[in-house]
């Protein structure tokens, strides 16, 4: 294994509601797991229920919950485990701050048209969003700032899920992440 690999290292998947970060988390997780590599995947939905319960839908609370998931993804890797981040984190500053916190950080834009994120809608959030029961919803009512510089981007409408895997694959191999 490289010393980047013996340190572990974070692979942070971010994109609108329904653009499938959540689906490749879990692929992604199996394959690394395939590899003999100890990995955890933290999803955005999971966290909320268990870590950022108290917090909201602010830009000030979104960001708190970018700094809490950053955090354990750290602790994670420094260990020598690789965190796979499944969270929409809406806001540029909060990911690059993630970045800094983390060092050996892997940006995945999980791009997808706000339309086809609204067709796939499978919890109904976007429905409920313009129908104005949800405030502070991404892409309707809250902003997302997608990334300028990520390490790989996968179009969910365009690829299978399998295409947008190997993609990432590739690029953790490039960065001699993964054997």
């Amino acid at each position: 294994m490289t010393e980047q690999t013996a340190n572990g290292f974070v692979v942070w998947l971010t994109g609108l509601p329904g653009a499938g970060k959540s689906t490749l988390a879990r692929l992604l997780e199996s394959e690394l797991r395939g590899f003999g590599l100890a990995v955890e995947r933290l999803d955005g939905d999971e966290v909320r229920q268990h870590l950022t319960k108290d917090l909201g839908f602010s830009k000030e609370d979104r960001m708190e919950n970018v700094r809490r998931i950053a955090y354990v993804a750290k602790l994670l890797s420094r260990i020598g485990g690789v965190a796979i981040v499944a969270a929409i984190a809406p806001y540029a500053e909060a990911r690059r701050s993630a970045r800094t916190e983390i060092g050996t950080f892997v940006e995945v834009f999980v791009r997808c048209p706000l339309e086809v994120c609204v067709q796939r809608d499978v919890k109904g959030l976007y429905a409920k969003a313009y129908r104005g029961e949800i405030a502070q919803m991404t892409g309707v009512s809250a902003p997302y700032e997608a990334p300028v510089n990520p390490e790989v981007i996968v179009d969910t409408d365009q690829e299978l899920p399998a295409q947008s895997l190997k993609k990432i694959l590739h690029q953790l191999r490039v960065m001699k992440l993964v054997p």
